[in-house]
């Protein structure tokens, strides 16, 4: 029997919101003029990720032909695009330069290798693993030292965009926030085992909550009424609920904020985000070459609070040379362009 031909998802109007429906942002190398058109609006195109601080983090490693790197967060591969065209020369790797790239979501990572490898980086330049960056001293064991290395600690956009992966509130999705959704268990699944008290602990710890209590009562109290909390759309009508008591002028930008923190909070606590960084600043120091350089990226105030401690310590110790005494930020122009850039940190230091 002849299939029938399914005709493929078209835009409603002129600015779809759907996800799916923005196909056109979806094949970057057939609608350029489309993705040139979005990023100018200074919007990210859906399933892409604009990288952030590109100019400032190549000033700062100095990346030479011949040295050997180090992504810890490969990502869509924007950032590790741009080291590798630093490690070649004439478009050919030189000196056995290489960059190793790591990642945890078994989701993007295929896509980004492929476009990697399609804009010509083989395997004797650049080396792709899905691997935790808490894990990087097993990988320096197999390679060696790393004359530089990046972690840039943000959610992707692709990630954030797509409604199946559960990271936004602003669409209806599973609420899942895994980077890895094939390893431990969902947000939703960690809000049905977790008690109040450490739902409102969670909430304060990871995103400096200040309705923790209220939306901790809340998630138990809906839990226990035999509603379910397993999509984006319910956890978010959970906060709202929470915050009935707000003046009606105050509540829906508390509402706003309360979802972005919540989220993060959650996404924090079930991919164990703080026990990774702290393990991947122990570690660190011991996969670094002597000189070699590493920067950091961090988007809100407790990883950054980690990172400028790690530095400052090890730097007292003279296990580093040298790190950054304030933090670097993207230029107001990039954020223009990129609003996701607002709320970035980096912060560098130089193996002794």
């Amino acid at each position: 029997m002849e299939e029938k031909h399914q005709r493929r998802v078209r835009y409603k109007g002129t600015h779809p919101r759907n996800f799916k429906e923005k196909y056109k942002e979806l094949q970057p190398d057939k609608y350029g003029d489309t993705i040139e058109k979005v990023i100018r609006k200074g919007g990210t195109p859906a399933g892409m990720h604009i990288s952030i601080c590109v100019e400032e983090i190549l000033q700062f490693l100095q990346i030479q032909p011949g040295q050997k790197g180090l992504d810890a967060t490969l990502g869509y591969g924007g950032h590790s695009g741009r080291m590798l065209q630093c490690l070649k020369t004439d478009g050919t790797a030189v000196n056995g330069g290489h960059l190793y790239a790591l990642d945890v979501d078994p989701i993007e990572i295929v896509k980004t290798e492929e476009r990697l490898r399609n804009m010509g980086y083989g395997e004797d330049i650049l080396t792709i693993l899905q691997m935790n960056f808490a894990d990087i001293d097993k990988l320096s064991d197999q390679v060696g030292k790393f004359d530089f290395v990046l972690a840039d600690l943000g959610v992707s956009s692709m990630q954030i965009d797509n409604p199946d992966r559960g990271f936004s509130y602003k669409t209806e999705g599973p609420l899942d926030l895994r980077l890895n959704p094939t390893k431990g268990i969902s947000a939703a699944e960690r809000l049905r085992t977790a008690g109040q008290q450490e739902i409102a602990g969670m909430l304060v710890e990871n995103a400096d909550e200040p309705y923790a209590r209220e939306i901790a009562r809340e998630v138990i109290n809906t839990l226990k009424r035999g509603d379910r909390i397993d999509t984006t759309t319910q956890f978010r009508l959970v906060i709202e609920k929470a915050l009935e008591f707000l003046p009606a002028e105050e509540r829906t930008e508390a509402v706003k904020k309360s979802c972005q923190r919540s989220f993060q909070a959650l996404r924090i606590d079930v991919n164990n985000e703080y026990e990774v960084l702290y393990a991947f600043l122990e570690k660190l120091p011991n996969v670094l070459a002597p000189g070699g350089r590493a920067a950091i990226l961090t988007f809100h105030s407790g990883e950054d609070r980690l990172v400028k401690k790690s530095f400052q310590s090890l730097y007292k110790e003279g296990v580093y040379s040298d790190y950054s005494k304030e933090v670097i930020r993207p230029s107001a122009q990039e954020c223009i362009r990129n609003s996701r850039a607002k709320s970035t940190k980096m912060r560098w230091a130089v193996k002794a």
